[in-house]
């Protein structure tokens, strides 16, 4: 009874902000008024947080103009975090009229297709990565609690037919892109601008000064494991979980003892794992900018995550631990490429045993040297656009549309 009293009472506040947006979706908009929003207002990061910190780089005074969407729950920890950033409570009614009326929306994933955009509005939609799992109407069988396929597929293509503009980091992303996404307007071919970064700050002395930050030292080597999130493990709807496929016990005897291991993991799981033991050399960050991360970052370790496809900007060594792969692709998501030995930019192995064994070769050599040639090809297909400057180019399409209104 309790929990139909107050699904009824979040749907009728709902029909209120619809209303209350219809009103000002029919008005104009407000020069300048930019609504920025990273995965659903959970954090201010990625694309979003990049082109934000380009736009006020380039015109100071669009700070008292500009403003994170963010959800109510995070409020207090973003407001924290980012102290110069003007916030907006998700889904408030403060909040309809500030991005009912905005000039421009930049966001990194769906908005409800419920709610609505004022027509007078430009929204870019910078996406958050490269895919290797399947997207949209590719998805054969959605297996996420609460949505059909049928639904899922069309909530998706109804959404990007409202995207004026979307990035595309590469070749590879915008052809699946225009038909995953079924997408028909602009695209940006400049590369994701999150990952300007990685060409501005690869030196030693800015990676030393983020080692200290992080970790209040600065270690030899840094690994990161950085999984993608199971659609299909979990325990309730929201509530997923978590499998570390190594033994932290000998994942420290095949590497140096001033080796610092990051967990970065799914937002959906940062809070169901355990470390106990390892918390001096174990750090799980599930919330730090994870371009910052990569930085840091000697070895990448992980699955089937589009971090691989950033991280490759770095030309670092990659190690491929797809321990689910047969059910991970063939019965869940499916990959877009041949998800294999020949084609991954690092070696790749299925099983614990083989995993420390690659683990202690990059311990002795630093790289892998039999995956060299791969690596660079991975680089020159998912990397081609990316240089630095993606931020600064929607910054002036921004700049320049508000010049010529």
């Amino acid at each position: 009874m309790k929990k139909t009293i107050i699904n009824f009472i979040k749907l009728l506040a709902r029909y209120i902000l619809i209303a209350l947006n219809g009103g000002f979706i029919c008005m104009g908009t407000k020069k300048n008024r930019i609504i920025f929003e990273s995965f659903n207002g959970r954090d201010i990061s990625d694309n979003p947080l990049a082109i934000y910190r380009q736009l006020i780089s380039d015109r100071p005074e669009l700070r008292q103009s500009c403003y994170f969407s963010v959800k109510p729950s995070e409020y207090r920890r973003l407001a924290q975090a980012f102290p110069t950033i003007q916030l907006l409570k998700r889904f408030t009614p403060g909040w309809v009229g500030y991005i009912g009326r905005a000039d421009y929306w930049v966001m990194n994933s769906r908005m409800p297709k419920w709610w609505k955009k004022n027509r007078r509005t430009t929204y870019i939609q910078t996406w958050h990565g490269t895919p290797l799992k399947r997207l949209g109407v590719d998805i054969d069988q959605v297996e996420i609690p609460g949505s059909s396929t049928a639904k899922y597929h069309r909530d998706f293509v109804e959404e990007a037919a409202r995207w004026d503009y979307l990035i595309a980091p590469n070749q590879y992303s915008k052809t699946i892109f225009s038909r995953a996404f079924q997408f028909h307007n602009r695209f940006l071919d400049i590369g994701y601008p999150r990952n300007d970064i990685l060409y501005q700050q690869d030196n030693l002395a800015a990676i030393n000064q983020l080692k200290q930050r992080l970790f209040g030292m600065v270690p030899k080597k840094v690994v990161m494991y950085a999984p993608t999130w199971r659609d299909d493990d979990y325990r309730v709807k929201g509530v997923y979980n978590f499998e570390l496929p190594f033994d932290l016990a000998t994942f420290f005897k095949n590497v140096d003892a001033d080796t610092r291991l990051i967990i970065r993991p799914h937002y959906l799981v940062k809070d169901h794992i355990d470390i106990t033991g390892f918390e001096d050399r174990v750090s799980i960050m599930a919330d730090a900018d994870i371009n910052q991360l990569y930085l840091v970052t000697d070895l990448l370790i992980t699955d089937y995550s589009s971090v691989m496809f950033d991280f490759a900007n770095l030309k670092r060594p990659m190690l491929f631990f797809p321990y689910d792969l047969a059910h991970y692709r063939d019965e869940l998501r499916g990959f877009y490429f041949n998800y294999d030995q020949q084609h991954l930019p690092g070696p790749m192995v299925t099983t614990a045993a083989d995993f420390y064994q690659q683990l202690a070769i990059f311990n002795r050599d630093g790289e892998f040297s039999a995956s060299a040639a791969q690596l660079a090809a991975f680089n020159d297909q998912f990397c081609a656009w990316e240089n630095g400057s993606a931020a600064e180019k929607v910054s002036q399409l921004i700049l320049r549309g508000n010049s010529n209104d």
